[in-house]
């Protein structure tokens, strides 16, 4: 899968706005390149508060680097999968996740691993999705959005 294959798939959800950061959107530099898709079906940009998934392309120094997106090519898929899904996949809820963070290989492609740095939060990524992992992603991305539908409170 690609990002933009990706990026196709969750645009196609309904209420979904993607925003992808870059020079005169107001984004910070270190998120320029990077994809943040929200569940907004009012299409209110002041509603969009969290991102249901990502896509980063690079590292961010001093903060997250364990994935090593600084590789060619290399993007990494942030879902937030809520504690029972990530009980699910990984085998252990987020809570436990700081005792285990050491043995995770952050830069390993096509495999379901706890996020870096948002694991605690119950969120999960993907490096370059592909035969093992592409064919749940799809399934993944439509959880995720369906939390956030259900999380959704119209302003007004």
């Amino acid at each position: 899968m690609t990002e933009n294959d990706i990026a196709g798939f969750v645009t196609g959800l309904p209420g979904v706005v993607a925003f992808t950061a870059a020079e005169g959107t107001g984004a910070p530099r270190a998120a320029w390149g990077d994809t943040f898709f929200f569940y907004d079906p009012d299409d209110d940009p002041s509603a969009r508060q969290m991102p249901f998934a990502t896509i980063v392309v690079k590292d961010y120094e001093g903060f997250d680097t364990a994935s090593g997106l600084d590789r060619p090519g290399v993007f990494r898929l942030n879902i937030a999968v809520g504690r029972a899904g990530f009980e699910e996949l990984l085998g252990y809820p987020p809570a436990a996740h700081a005792g285990r963070h050491e043995t995770v290989d952050y830069r390993a492609l096509d495999r379901i691993l706890p996020h870096p740095v948002y694991a605690r939060q119950s969120w999960v990524c993907v490096l370059n999705p592909g035969e093992v992992t592409a064919p749940r992603v799809p399934a993944l991305l439509t959880a995720a959005h369906a939390r956030a539908a259900a999380r959704h409170r119209p302003r007004g």
